[in-house]
């Protein structure tokens, strides 16, 4: 048995096992409409999503659709789906770009959804409108030996950490890799394919839409205006095409199971960090009481401005990770965290009319008065801040950190207590970075 018919083997669920999940997701719907017509609601429900298609993976979740004729309004669109899900469900709201409910049905995960059942995508009238399009043209695109196919490729990208359209993994949805197999025809073809991609990408199925920029472009098939690809980030594209490269000249099982990572022991690390010759500064702030989607975005923009002020303090980011779990966690590796009491502030050309103000002003500067170098008046003056835990203590609040993350939770914990005290296994991550397949 190769390699990849020993992976599904071991990921594609049994006949007992398929039987049981449709048999659930059948029992759900029909409380769903029974529920509605007991309501007196007229609405069509329908399975989207992996379920639908025959693509998924043991212990799926279940996405099911309320569609909702178009003379309905939005608001009671909302209003019933919502109060659907929350009665079947007891679930609790959720909320990205569209409500809908997130609860457990019989051991599953379930998601159920308020949409309008459109004719076509030329207008749609919600973010979700789209989605049971999505699932009628991969069941008709999509051959049965193919789908295992599909599966080999989300397990591929389960493993190599680049699954998943939400904002803490901007990767490649599970659509995104069906629409992958219907292009390339196999999963073989997909990864050779992925070996040669360079940023930019372009890929269109079933004709090309308006000009669209990003790292990668999948023009979808049944709304060729919108890109597939929209949530791949840069970074999660590189490590994609890596593997690709990497699977390519050496198929191995870790790519698909890829081994826990185990933290490195308190000496390793400070011994690392010392070896580096940088420091670590760990910044924690409370969980908020926000949908996890959304505060992974606003995690993301926490940690990209609160980089962005050390680095413009000239403490210099190296490397930054960050986990969420009863707390935010963010931990960066900065080439230093203190800066000398004084830096050199370069003025005006000698002979320009502005050079008299500045030497008005720093006239009897107690470190030494102004002097002249490249034409220019320069002056040593007081650094505004010389550590990078009062630097960020003081510019937090105006770096732009996400919208509800509180900045008066924020705790700073600068070298020696971030060695003994943040998540060794994040310190591991930070300091001694590998790749999933090569841990």
């Amino acid at each position: 048995m190769g390699l990849e018919e020993d992976v599904l083997s071991r990921i594609r669920p049994t006949e007992k096992e398929a039987s049981e999940i449709r048999k659930t997701a059948e029992e759900l719907k029909m409380k769903v409409e029974s529920y509605l017509r007991e309501n007196d609601v007229d609405a069509e429900v329908r399975f989207v999503g992996s379920v639908a298609k025959g693509t998924f993976l043991s212990d799926p979740d279940l996405d099911l659709f309320i569609m909702f004729p178009v003379s309905i309004s939005r608001d009671e669109l909302e209003r019933i789906g919502l109060k659907t899900g929350a009665d079947i469900l007891g679930g609790k709201k959720m909320y990205v770009e569209h409500p809908y409910t997130r609860g457990a049905f019989k051991g599953l995960d379930v998601d159920i959804v308020p949409c309008y059942g459109l004719k076509d995508t030329d207008k749609l009238l919600t973010a979700v409108d789209r989605t049971p399009f999505h699932t009628e043209y991969v069941k008709s695109h999509l051959s049965d030996a193919q789908k295992d196919h599909v599966l080999l490729l989300k397990k591929f990208m389960k493993g190599i950490e680049a699954y998943g359209a939400e904002p803490n993994t901007r990767g490649f949805s599970g659509y995104l890799c069906e629409l992958l197999v219907i292009h390339y025809g196999s999963f073989t073809n997909v990864i050779k394919a992925g070996s040669e991609w360079k940023e930019g990408v372009t890929i269109s199925i079933a004709g090309r839409g308006p000009p669209i920029t990003g790292p990668m472009v999948v023009y979808d098939p049944v709304d060729i205006k919108r890109n597939v690809a929209s949530a791949v980030y840069i970074d999660t594209l590189a490590v994609f095409i890596a593997a690709c490269k990497s699977y390519v000249s050496n198929p191995k099982e870790k790519f698909f199971f890829p081994s826990d990572r185990v933290p490195m022991k308190d000496r390793e690390l400070r011994e690392r960090s010392k070896n580096h010759g940088s420091r670590i500064l760990t910044v924690v702030f409370n969980r908020p009481d926000v949908n996890t989607d959304n505060l992974y975005s606003q995690i993301w923009k926490t940690q990209y401005a609160l980089e962005k002020k050390l680095n413009a303090y000239s403490f210099n980011v190296l490397r930054a990770v960050h986990k969420l779990d009863d707390e935010i966690v963010i931990v960066y590796e900065l080439e230093r965290d203190v800066l000398s009491k004084t830096f050199k502030h370069v003025g005006p050309p000698v002979w320009v009319r502005s050079s008299e103000s500045f030497l008005s002003k720093w006239s009897g500067n107690e470190h030494g008065d102004p002097f002249i170098e490249e034409g220019q008046w320069n002056v040593i003056a007081d650094r505004r801040h010389s550590t990078a835990a009062e630097m960020l203590a003081e510019e937090a609040g105006m770096a732009g950190i996400g919208r509800e993350i509180e900045i008066e939770t924020m705790r700073i914990m600068e070298h020696a207590r971030s060695l003994r005290k943040t998540d060794p296994l994040l310190l591991t991550e930070l300091l001694d970075p590998k790749n999933p397949w090569d841990v």
